[in-house]
């Protein structure tokens, strides 16, 4: 007789598991913890075979009918339903195998050795709070253009135009990665390009007048905050590297005696020296009484063994009224940059490799870490002693370095 739903709810668990018998070969397993078994008995081949088609009740006794009649279509048409629903399983497998998030994933944890830690961090995140919600399950060799283009049009909505530009940056380095390990034929994102909405290109706040120069001078010499945050700030004109490579500068990579800093540049993961002016050892001086049995120069506050925050020195500027649209850490470089160039009269390719760009001979040669070093070394120092001027007077007139009165440039 066929089974009801009454029967099945009203089946107690016995000491051994039994069966309950439906019409077509289905019946329902009843183990002794009380679970509730569907399954199909079938013949393939000559061969008895049962296929499992789920639990009660997620499985109602009207689904498991539809599921056994499903297994007899396949049967009428020569196929084993139990090969066929091992197959699915494993095309399923394959998908999620191949998905944008796997993939991406994959690509990420090689690339991102490479990387600077924060940038890796952030790439991350935007992958998986603008990406991996909308095309992360999807297989990466099914994605189209109009895929890509959703995921970018939420971003823009909230009006982050530029974070939307790196998705599908990201997105598209993602697909080349797919094409080049076999998983996908072509990088959709490329029809993308004109269809996202146009970034106004904004350049880090940086103060290049020298009677402003002057004066923030002055008012970070005023800063009376922390200790650590104060020399950083009095330090980062002076040498103007990268705000990441300020903070996690280490005591074993500055030789005070020699008043050069070696280390790897984050950029460009080439490395790189930085003379260091007198001025720039008497803070480096002060600082290694303060922090010279740690590993960095710039301590965490709260832990010895973490650089400072990214936003510690940026947070100085703002509680000294500086704003966003006068300066930031970046603004350093750009600043010296700018006077170096236009007031002092620099070579611009020494400045170029005070600042740790990529610099190329004539024959297309990348330059080596050590290329104009006595020059640069005099430039520093120029550059210290400029400060130092500007800072004392309201009208600093410009300082001519050369002996002769030639350009050096």
């Amino acid at each position: 007789m066929a089974l009801t739903d009454i029967a099945i709810r009203s089946a107690k668990p016995k000491n051994k598991a039994y069966r309950l018998s439906d019409a077509g070969s289905l019946y329902l397993e009843v183990s002794p913890s009380g679970g509730k078994l569907w399954r199909f008995k079938y013949r393939f081949n000559d061969r008895e075979k049962r296929l499992a088609l789920g639990v009660y009740p997620t499985i109602t006794l009207k689904d498991a009918r539809e599921r056994r009649d499903d297994a007899k279509r396949l049967l009428a048409a020569s196929i084993d339903p139990g090969a066929a629903k091992k197959a699915a399983k494993y095309s399923r497998a394959g998908c999620e195998a191949n998905s944008f998030e796997v993939v991406a994933r994959e690509w990420h944890s090689q690339r991102s050795a490479s990387w600077v830690a924060n940038h890796g961090n952030r790439i991350l995140k935007r992958l998986e709070a603008d990406l991996f919600p909308f095309v992360g399950r999807t297989p990466i060799a099914d994605l189209k253009a109009p895929d890509f283009l959703d995921a970018a049009r939420r971003i823009e909505a909230r009006g982050a135009n530029e974070t939307a530009r790196r998705a599908i940056n990201t997105c598209s380095q993602v697909m080349r990665f797919a094409m080049a390990t076999g998983r996908a034929n072509a990088d959709p994102t490329t029809a993308l390009r004109g269809a996202l909405a146009p970034v106004q290109t904004k350049h880090l706040a940086s103060v290049t007048d020298p009677k402003a120069v002057a004066e923030l001078l002055r008012v970070i010499d005023g800063y009376h905050g922390g200790l650590i945050v104060r020399g950083a700030l009095r330090l980062a004109p002076l040498v103007f590297v990268r705000p990441g490579e300020l903070r996690q500068a280490k005591w074993s990579d500055i030789d005070l005696d020699n008043s050069e800093w070696r280390f790897t540049a984050s950029k460009t993961k080439t490395p790189h020296i930085v003379p260091l002016a007198s001025q720039a050892v008497a803070i480096l001086r002060e600082m290694h009484c303060i922090t010279g049995n740690g590993a960095y120069v710039f301590p965490s506050a709260r832990s010895a063994d973490r650089p400072m925050s990214d936003n510690a020195i940026l947070g100085a500027l703002r509680r000294l009224g500086i704003g966003n649209d006068e300066m930031t850490g970046h603004g350093f470089r750009a600043m010296a940059r700018t006077i170096l160039d236009e007031v002092l009269g620099f070579r611009p390719d020494f400045i170029e490799h005070q600042l740790a760009h990529a610099v190329r001979d004539p024959n297309g040669r990348a330059y080596n870490r050590t290329a104009h070093l006595g020059e640069r070394k005099k430039m520093m120092q120029e550059w210290a002693d400029y400060l130092d001027s500007i800072c004392r007077t309201a009208a600093p007139a410009p300082i001519n370095h050369c002996p002769t009165g030639d350009s050096p440039k």
